[in-house]
């Protein structure tokens, strides 16, 4: 379970790196077609902020924009991501991952996954079209990320409907700054530093059959389309339950960090939205309940 959430994580840069054109997607069940994802704001005598839970890879389909959630944008003078990916310039990201991808005296890629799954990835590897020597030399971390790219390519999911990508675009195109809370090099740091145990369960992971993670794809996406907080703070919490030290990193300490940034914020007037993954604002270790603990108002709006 515990890869299916670094993946979550892993999907806005991995769409970079989808190779070749769009395939079809795999069979699945139809998306719903009107979604209703959570909203909140908090809230004091001159300030709000709206808090929006997003999912960063979604099908064309899916109608997630709702009269309450656009009034909210419509009011909001600035948006606040997680970080900012860009897809049509992405040199520089890539170039910072490729710095970060390489090292000497890995074992051979082959030996990072068990027995069993070694056909995959040799499967999965030759679908890329990069020569076969250079996977030895990268961090496992580095294959899983390429690996993911094709699967959400193959399962027509795409970066540019990701909430974030189009929201990023509204603000922009009615001239509202937007900003980030973590940089790219910051988030790709993350999984540098993993644990090669980790990294291996996120390649893994990258390399499950395509209807696996579509099942697991579209569960998340309909807990997301439903507004099921729950749900998510369930998942979230079975996933990582497992690997302490991986939920202090990527959940507990960044929702420490952002909780205090939204109340330092709040001293200042006027209305801003922060869009991020929806595990960040579901469960009682979330931002929305750190915020509740230090005293705040924090009201759903959907």
């Amino acid at each position: 379970m515990l890869n299916s959430f670094l993946r979550r994580i892993v999907a806005p840069f991995a769409a970079l790196l989808a190779f070749g054109a769009a395939g079809p997607s795999v069979a699945k069940a139809p998306p719903p077609q009107v979604a209703r994802p959570a909203l909140w704001a908090v809230t004091d005598a001159d300030t709000t902020i709206y808090l929006f839970g997003t999912i960063h890879l979604l099908p064309d389909n899916v109608q997630w924009r709702t009269p309450q959630f656009d009034k909210a944008v419509a009011g909001s003078q600035q948006l606040i991501l997680e970080t900012i990916i860009d897809e049509k310039n992405p040199t520089k990201l890539m170039s910072a991952l490729t710095g970060m991808a390489y090292s000497k005296g890995l074992p051979p890629i082959a030996e990072r996954v068990p027995p069993e799954k070694r056909a995959a990835l040799e499967k999965a590897l030759s679908g890329t079209g990069i020569p076969r020597a250079y996977f030895d030399q990268m961090e496992t971390w580095a294959v899983a990320f390429m690996m993911l790219g094709n699967q959400f390519r193959d399962m027509g999911l795409k970066g540019g409907q990701g909430v974030e990508t189009i929201l990023r675009d509204s603000f922009a195109s009615a001239g509202k700054p937007v900003g980030e809370l973590e940089t790219n090099i910051q988030q790709l740091g993350f999984f540098d530093t993993l644990p090669e145990g980790a990294q291996r369960a996120l390649l893994e992971g990258s390399i499950e059959r395509p209807e696996d993670m579509t099942k697991e794809f579209d569960q998340m996406l309909s807990a997301w389309s439903r507004g099921d907080v729950e749900g998510i703070a369930q998942t979230f919490d079975k996933e990582l339950d497992a690997s302490p030290p991986l939920k202090d990193a990527v959940l507990r300490h960044r929702n420490a960090n952002w909780s205090k940034w939204i109340e330092q914020r709040m001293a200042q007037p006027g209305a801003i939205m922060i869009a991020v993954g929806a595990g960040h604002l579901a469960g009682k270790e979330s931002v929305i309940a750190m915020l509740q603990k230090d005293g705040y108002s924090v009201r759903r709006l959907q």
